[in-house]
């Protein structure tokens, strides 16, 4: 390909809506084009950056025995009407009717699909396991686009789905996965991403797990321990609290505390330790408007996935009315008369001596203790746990919370769409029997993205040469200069010949502009033709992140091309 042919356009500036690096070096590069909020179009460079993720995707998934299928991008509303997903998922589904009336969705997941396809062929034990996947265009009408292909609306997906007659045999099916996963984000040249307990979501499922790159830029948080390896994404990760040091028992007592809405003001008023305070956290239900108050710890946050897990349905921030009987500001758990759902969580047990609200405005108690004064309570688990807080599993106070981007997902679905939706098997023993699923997701352009974050610096991408839209960038730096010219097309001409992929900078333009260009497009082997050089018989041979630059003689430089090329691919090879 020769650039002065390629169809994009490569800025110096960067573009006002873009905030993250790889956002901003995709469009400045000439990578991706913005349709509409959270679509986009890809040029030439990030197309050939996708099929090399999708290549590596199918290698790793016929490895592990999956055959490669095709789902429908638009499923009727039937499939998942069986599931029950119709009416549970939100508007992140987008649902239309086509010209005969009958309502349709388009894909935004496949399990339904997937049941759909397998469950002819899955009518006999004999037939199991296995495994299909797809690599398909897919929908989610997101709320909130952004950060360019990492949070998108329209994308493409490899989703696999595994059917099963036993939980041990998901579990090894499941691990073989994992492995897999490991090996596709190592080729891709990301290989410290990492593997966390996650949420299952509206997906569903006993377990599931999420890799992770960890980037400041990531949206999602992530708890991580350096004393026992623990990690798990914060929506996922069991908050544990030690309030051993708390404060003996003492007499209940209201106080006049004038203008103090909040904790940190109370607190403050009446020279109380903040981990010795209650507070109150209003929702509602977004199906019914029922008040639900959250109690905890005054330093501690509601986990909003926690509590939307254990109430069983969404919620939304609360609309306190006078009607309510909520005492906004002023709320706490002793003579709490609202009509409402009260939560008590986790945090709050083992306290004997709490500040918290009296329901009445400008006034507090000091002194509560929720077991002498309210009764036996069930505390639940709804807060988000701290940086150096206690380690789930190891139980040591060393805590580290770091932000991250999802790369991937795992999900041990168990029977939750093969039961819904009526598939069934004949066990060797005649019995029937529903068969247990896996699925295992995998977002290319997202992948794209966060090799995009991983690789770059302030000049634009450093692409690893297994992904690479190109191999080698050659830059002829004078055009009007016959020997180099000459010189620029004949190693453009045997590289090709060589099955090497090339990008040619042919154009007549100022050096420092095709530098800049060669830097944008991030290309890991960049041949530099010059006349300077061509009058010692050389030719400069460099890398784009800059561990290599030397001068090779011209009639070596393809062999020497050739073996850069080895190493760079070698070095990915090594952290498999």
């Amino acid at each position: 390909m020769k650039l002065s042919k390629l169809v994009g356009i490569r800025y110096k500036e960067n573009p006002a809506d873009a905030v993250i690096d790889s956002h901003i070096f995709s469009i400045r590069g000439g990578y991706i084009k913005q349709v509409s909020n959270g679509i986009f179009s890809l040029y030439t460079p990030m197309k050939k950056v996708t099929a090399k993720i999708e290549k590596i995707l199918r290698e790793e998934m016929d490895n592990v025995d999956c055959q490669e299928v095709m789902f429908p991008v638009v499923l009727p509303a039937s499939l998942w009407e069986e599931s029950g997903r119709y009416e549970s998922v939100g508007d992140e589904l987008l649902r239309f009717s086509d010209r005969g009336g009958s309502p349709m969705v388009l894909g935004m997941t496949h399990e339904e699909a997937a049941v759909n396809l397998a469950r002819d062929y899955g009518r006999t034990y004999a037939n199991y396991p296995f495994s299909i996947y797809q690599i398909q265009t897919k929908y989610r009408d997101e709320a909130r686009p952004r950060a360019g292909l990492i949070r998108v609306r329209e994308f493409t997906m490899k989703d696999a789905y595994s059917f099963h007659t036993s939980q041990e045999d998901l579990e090894k099916y499941y691990d073989r996965m994992a492995n897999a996963y490991f090996r596709i984000f190592s080729r891709a040249g990301i290989p410290d991403v990492i593997s966390v307990k996650s949420d299952s979501g509206m997906i569903g499922g006993s377990v599931s797990h999420e890799y992770m790159l960890l980037a400041d830029c990531g949206e999602d948080s992530i708890v991580l321990c350096d004393e026992c390896g623990y990690s798990a994404n914060m929506e996922a990760a069991d908050t544990i609290t030690d309030n051993s040091a708390s404060s003996p028992r003492a007499e209940l007592v209201k106080v006049h505390t004038p203008d103090c809405k909040t904790i940190e003001e109370v607190c403050s008023f009446l020279g109380l330790s903040v981990e010795e305070s209650c507070k109150a956290v209003m929702y509602q239900l977004s199906s019914t408007d029922e008040y639900v108050i959250v109690f905890l710890r005054g330093d501690y946050e509601v986990n909003e996935t926690k509590l939307t897990n254990y109430l069983g349905e969404k919620v939304h921030a609360a609309d306190v009315t006078p009607e309510s009987g909520i005492v906004a500001g002023f709320c706490g758990p002793y003579n709490q008369e609202a009509k409402c759902r009260v939560i008590y969580d986790k945090s709050l047990c083992g306290i004997e001596n709490l500040c918290a609200g009296a329901n009445e405005t400008d006034y507090h108690y000091t002194g509560l203790n929720i077991k002498r004064d309210i009764g036996d309570v069930e505390y639940i688990d709804v807060s988000k746990i701290q940086e150096g807080g206690i380690c789930p599993c190891c139980g040591k106070k060393t805590v580290k919370i770091r932000r991250g981007i999802e790369a991937g997902n795992i999900f041990q679905l168990g029977t939750k769409y093969t039961d819904s939706m009526g598939m069934t098997y004949t066990a060797e023993d005649g019995s029937i029997k529903t068969p247990i699923m896996g699925c295992y997701g995998i977002g290319v352009g997202r992948l794209a993205a966060c090799v995009m974050e991983a690789h770059h610096d302030d000049k634009g991408l450093i692409w690893p040469v297994t992904i690479a839209p190109w191999q080698v960038h050659i830059c002829c730096m004078r055009v009007d200069d016959k020997e180099c010219l000459d010189e620029a097309d004949r190693i453009y001409n045997e590289l090709k010949k060589e099955g090497i992929e090339v990008i040619y900078d042919d154009r007549d333009v100022r050096a420092g502009a095709m530098f800049a260009d060669a830097d944008l497009l991030g290309v890991p082997v960049r041949i530099t033709v010059g006349p300077k050089a061509l009058k010692d018989g050389e030719i400069e041979l460099s890398t784009r992140d800059k561990s290599v630059n030397c001068r090779v003689k011209k009639e070596e430089i393809i062999k020497e091309t050739q073996n850069l090329i080895e190493k760079l691919t070698a070095d990915i090879e090594t952290k498999l």
